[in-house]
């Protein structure tokens, strides 16, 4: 059975972990909502995704292989003539433009991965809470039964008591044993 102080302490303790509990669940609000992409974000997502397709790859390397053929087909009155000049200019404006659209599209990727992934943190650490809830409610329950239990104890010891000081005299003074 728990005295005052053991109270007084468990009391303390739970004050200070439903302090902890609302300071951990005002801090944020887990279920935020995610901003609206703006024009380049967008844009960017567009470009990454088109270029980081197979449909892209291979329209790309029929494009490419049509261009220089086409150009060999028609020798020195071709629109690009064999270093293929005009097409390496256009790749390479290719590539400068689509690499910083791919590089901003994967930093904003990872500032999203991070977070969800801060939201995930959040979340465990307040289903932790929660179950470091329930499992207080479970000790506050067991200590109500336990209670219940001592004082049904106590309550049988006193009738048995009540009941063998009753008999002592019937049985002559003698040792007042209740029979089994």
């Amino acid at each position: 059975m728990m005295n005052t102080i053991d109270h007084s302490l468990l009391e303390k303790l739970q004050a200070s972990h439903r302090a902890r509990r609302e300071r951990i669940l005002a801090h944020k609000n887990v279920h935020q909502e995610t901003p609206e992409l703006t024009l380049g974000q967008r844009m960017a997502d567009g470009v990454t995704q088109v270029i980081g397709s197979w449909r892209f790859i291979i329209i790309q390397s029929i494009l490419l292989a049509a261009w220089m053929a086409g150009n060999v087909w028609f020798g020195h009155g071709a629109w690009d003539p064999y270093p293929f000049i005009l097409l390496n200019l256009l790749l390479s404006f290719q590539a400068a433009y689509t690499a910083p659209a791919i590089m901003m599209s994967q930093t904003r990727q990872s500032d999203m991965d991070r977070k969800r992934v801060e939201n995930d943190f959040e979340i465990n650490v307040k289903a932790e809470l929660e179950i470091e809830l329930l499992h207080e409610k479970l000790d506050l329950m067991k200590e109500k039964e336990l209670q219940a239990l001592t004082e049904a104890v106590n309550l049988l010891t006193k009738r048995l008591d009540a009941l063998s000081r009753e008999r002592a005299p019937e049985n002559g003074g003698g040792d007042a044993t209740p029979p089994a």
